[in-house]
């Protein structure tokens, strides 16, 4: 794997996201000989614009913890979900004018800003949730 030649094809395709706030960090070793292109966005960001892998290496966002907004902050990873879609829900329907606002669409539908918050897909991630609530890998939602 040419790691040069993998960011520098990514800033050819994905660099007009940097103006919104994208930061491409690079190539990040994960355990297992696992590689990522490894990135850094605002939380209201259209992530439905960044793809999922490029060029065969899985793309790893991530929003630094001092600028996730008031709902996403957990005291006890044990007992909450950070990821919770209805952390994303409560967000979106708060938030709708500075969302629209934030993405430069004042057009946007509240399907359309959960798409772009909550990892480019919000009923994907909605039914993975649920999944992991009745499996109990993840704790169980409570609206506090």
């Amino acid at each position: 794997m040419d790691r040069q030649l993998i960011i520098k094809e990514f800033y050819q395709q994905y660099g007009y996201l940097i103006e919104y706030g994208l930061k491409v960090n690079g190539i990040a070793h994960l355990i297992g000989d696992y590689n990522v292109i490894s990135i850094q966005t605002p939380f209201i960001f259209d992530r439905t614009k960044l793809p999922k892998k490029f060029m065969g290496v899985d793309v790893r966002d991530g929003t630094p913890e001092n600028e996730m907004p008031n709902e996403f902050q957990i005291s006890d990873n044990s007992t909450e979900y950070i990821w919770a879609y209805q952390r994303f829900e409560g967000y979106v329907d708060k938030h709708l004018d500075l969302i629209r606002k934030t993405l430069g669409n004042s057009s946007l539908t509240r399907a359309q800003m959960l798409d772009a918050i909550c990892f480019g897909d919000f009923e994907s991630h909605k039914k993975m949730c649920t999944k992991w609530e009745a499996e109990g890998t993840i704790p169980k939602w409570v609206n506090r």
